[in-house]
């Protein structure tokens, strides 16, 4: 029997895989800000991190999800309308090659 806020009960099996992928890999968040106008990067990308990775001890792996993610905004290869899509495959790929880890990636992609 699990608990879950103030019910008792079956939680279900999606929400049972997600507390364990959380648990076992944790969590990234990138954030950018793009034109509303034509798509370009005018901020970020921030890394967020919980549960996957020391961030003082992984500043090249950051830095480098962060090059990778201006070099994706800035090649055209994206449209502002699949840029969070687009965002989350670069990182989620990238996580795998160098730690074979994968969190639960959660971009967020903001339209100024």
């Amino acid at each position: 029997i699990m608990v879950d806020g103030l019910g008792i009960g079956d939680v279900g099996n999606v929400v049972l895989r997600d507390r364990h992928l959380l648990s076992r890999d944790g969590f990234v968040v990138v954030v950018i800000a793009v034109d509303g106008k034509d798509g370009t990067l005018v901020y970020g990308p921030d890394f967020i991190s919980r549960g996957f990775v020391y961030i003082r001890e992984s500043e090249e792996l950051i830095e480098e999800v962060k090059e990778r993610i201006i070099d994706l905004m800035e090649s055209g290869k994206t449209h502002r309308d699949t840029a969070a899509t687009d965002v989350r495959d670069t990182v989620s790929q990238l996580l795998y090659q160098r730690t074979r880890r994968t969190p639960m990636i959660f971009p967020v992609v903001l339209e100024v």
